[in-house]
């Protein structure tokens, strides 16, 4: 089991007065916090137009992460990949693979928000094309010579060859949680990425399909599987818990505020206590246990996000967070 850390969201909590500087020289010195402790991952995610300043610049931070680490896997946890100019994107990327000396992985969704699709100006129900047809422009577009494809959603001669050409090509995840989503993950991706609002059941459920469909079509290749769930490492579980539980909320209500377009001033009291029960929060003992539930149940070929990025919390106690989870935790996994 690889252990990664996420996810870097830049997000300003009302009662966060730091610059916009401030709060992404956070997010590079939790990155390189991530590497020196020997973690396997560290990832950013993405949207636009939020009212909290959530990172909308993925490939930018990916570069600065690049920057500013040795050796830890960087991925993109997920960008929206309608959103982009595919062309784009495939130059994009290939900077940062080559700036990361090969680091990269791309996770990409197919996103939900209304609001991003209106104002990039992209017809939300071609959300679906879009993102298969960027996945077939960026696996041609990072192989040496011309393009081999003729787009759908963007204007380029097949005759064009993108640039920089990576010397190995980044690892091309998708995001999904919908059965026909998983699937395109199966065919088209090097990776799945589960977020953190499925159980362990209903992963190790997507898992045997994705297995199933590889096998009964006879997709060849490595393909990693991606879990996300929020957690933290702390002296004692109260401890830790005190420490996240008011900035954890107030991520799931924003994340719900969007989705329904409408304001929430509190979560329900069952809302609350499910998160709770979901989160890895709590003594390295603890989270090994936690951790040691999902391996029982997935296997060992699983990359575990641990998503321990919390808006509003102190950077030296997410700075310890990620020290135990590096010096108690890794060890034992």
């Amino acid at each position: 089991m690889d252990i990664g850390f996420g996810l870097l969201s830049a997000q300003r909590r009302p009662d966060d007065d730091r610059s916009a500087a401030a709060i992404y020289d956070e997010l590079l010195e939790l990155g390189e916090t991530a590497d020196r402790v020997g973690l396997d991952s560290v990832w950013t995610s993405e949207h636009h137009f939020r009212d909290d300043e959530y990172l909308s610049g993925t490939m930018p931070a990916l570069s600065a992460l690049a920057a500013r680490t040795d050796d830890v896997e960087l991925g993109s946890g997920v960008a929206l990949a309608p959103l982009y100019d595919s062309v784009r994107l495939a130059e994009d990327s290939a900077t940062v693979q080559a700036l990361s000396n090969g680091r990269l992985t791309l996770g990409l969704s197919i996103g939900y928000l209304d609001e991003e699709f209106r104002e990039f100006g992209v017809p939300k129900d071609e959300r679906t094309d879009r993102t298969e047809d960027a996945v077939r422009l960026l696996r041609d577009a990072w192989e040496p010579g011309p393009l081999d494809y003729d787009p759908e959603f963007h204007p380029v001669s097949p005759e064009t060859t993108v640039t920089p050409t990576p010397d190995s090509p980044p690892r091309l995840v998708l995001g999904a949680v919908a059965k026909p989503a998983v699937r395109r993950a199966a065919r088209m991706a090097d990776g799945w990425c589960a977020n953190e609002a499925l159980s362990v059941d209903d992963i190790r459920k997507r898992k045997e399909d994705i297995e199933r469909v590889r096998e009964t079509e006879g997709i060849d290749g490595d393909f990693t599987f991606y879990v996300i769930q929020y957690g933290f490492v702390g002296d004692s579980y109260e401890e830790a818990w005190e420490t996240v539980r008011e900035s954890y909320f107030y991520q799931q209500r924003k994340y719900q505020e969007w989705a329904e377009e409408e304001s929430i001033d509190e979560l329900p009291e069952g809302r609350r206590r499910d998160l709770e029960d979901a989160a890895l929060v709590g003594t390295a003992e603890d989270v090994v246990e936690d951790l040691e539930t999902y391996r029982d149940a997935l296997g060992d070929d699983i990359h575990f996000v641990f998503r321990s990025y919390y808006p509003g919390v102190e950077t030296e106690k997410m700075t310890r967070s990620l020290e135990r989870l590096g010096e108690d935790v890794l060890p034992h996994l």
